[in-house]
């Protein structure tokens, strides 16, 4: 499969569960969860158990295309201009293979939390917006969907950073954006 869409109100199952099983089982394809659940909590745990974007019911059907066609182009096999391996702190991030490394340990990413990391390391530690990086990363732009950014962030932060609660590479610019510090 190219792509998974879950519904986490399956009857008779927990969606949370099948979204964990999944990332257990080693499957690395985009998932989009499904929620009828609109509260920040609910997308918080789908996000931190493997999903890598999310629609609220009720959803017209062309936003749920246009996030999966999103999700499909970002998550697409690099073609030849992949780039060199890059590093900062104790990370390496390996483009090529999508791959990333902290202390010579591989780093379990979802493919946008790896996309996230990517586009801040592209811009060579210059300041980005959270638009900007929903614009890059998840091919749309609301205001509303900023806590998105936020959220990967803040999972980057815990898998990647000594002291999550004190980052040294992956910085908040209040009122502006992020930036990454290599």
């Amino acid at each position: 499969a190219d792509l998974i869409i879950l519904d986490l109100m399956l009857p008779g199952l927990d969606g949370y569960r099948v979204l964990r099983a999944l990332r257990d089982e080693g499957r690395r394809m985009p998932i989009l969860i499904l929620t009828a659940r609109g509260e920040e909590a609910d997308k918080v745990r789908g996000l931190r158990l493997g999903a890598d974007d999310y629609v609220t019911k009720p959803f017209g059907v062309l936003e749920l295309l246009a996030r999966v066609e999103a999700l499909l182009r970002r998550t697409a096999p690099p073609g030849d201009g992949a780039g060199e391996p890059e590093q900062f702190g104790a990370v390496e991030v390996i483009p090529a293979s999508r791959s990333v490394l902290r202390s010579g340990r591989p780093v379990a990413l979802t493919p946008k939390e790896f996309d996230l990391l990517v586009a801040l390391l592209r811009r060579g530690g210059a300041v980005v917006s959270r638009m900007e990086l929903l614009t890059e990363v998840w091919g749309y732009s609301a205001a509303v969907l900023s806590r998105t950014v936020d959220t990967h962030v803040a999972e980057l932060r815990r898998k990647l950073e000594t002291d999550p609660a004190a980052p040294q590479h992956i910085l908040t610019v209040r009122k502006a954006g992020y930036r990454l510090e290599k």
